[in-house]
């Protein structure tokens, strides 16, 4: 489960590891500090090369794969961010990229992108491949 600014995103599924998270995307004026402190160095690397205008996106990009990623493993924050990378670039399928110690690692795992709401960046991690993906929005 996550949740950020009104919207909830609920995963669900059978004898699996399962992680999500959704942001709103926002202006966040330390958003490069943020990424030089969490970000892997390779992330780091393609973050600094992409133009102003993708710099948002990918940053959410970014965040939404790795939170998802570290939920489904267990570990939460207490993992740190820049020993795995994922992919970022806006329009780049999502992919957890390599898992640092574990050569082959990265490639038991599946990240997709969600598009909840316009403005919201969201992603799900699970053990395997994805599978069927069901999307069921309630409301008031």
């Amino acid at each position: 489960m996550s949740q950020s600014d009104g919207l909830a995103l609920y995963a669900f599924t059978r004898d699996r590891e399962i992680g999500v998270d959704i942001e709103h995307i926002r202006d966040i004026s330390e958003m490069e500090q943020i990424a030089e402190q969490f970000f892997s160095a390779r992330e780091n690397a393609v973050f600094r090369t992409l133009p102003k205008s993708k710099k948002k996106e990918a940053f959410f990009n970014c965040w939404t794969r790795k939170e998802a990623f570290i939920k489904a493993i267990g570990e939460g924050l207490s993992w740190p961010l820049d020993s795995f990378d994922v992919s970022l670039i806006p329009g780049e399928p999502a992919r957890l990229l390599k898992i640092e110690g574990d050569s082959k690692a990265a490639s038991r795992w599946s990240i997709q992108d969600l598009k909840p709401a316009f403005g919201f960046a969201a992603a799900f991690a699970v053990k395997g491949r994805s599978g069927r993906v069901h999307c069921w929005q309630w409301s008031d």
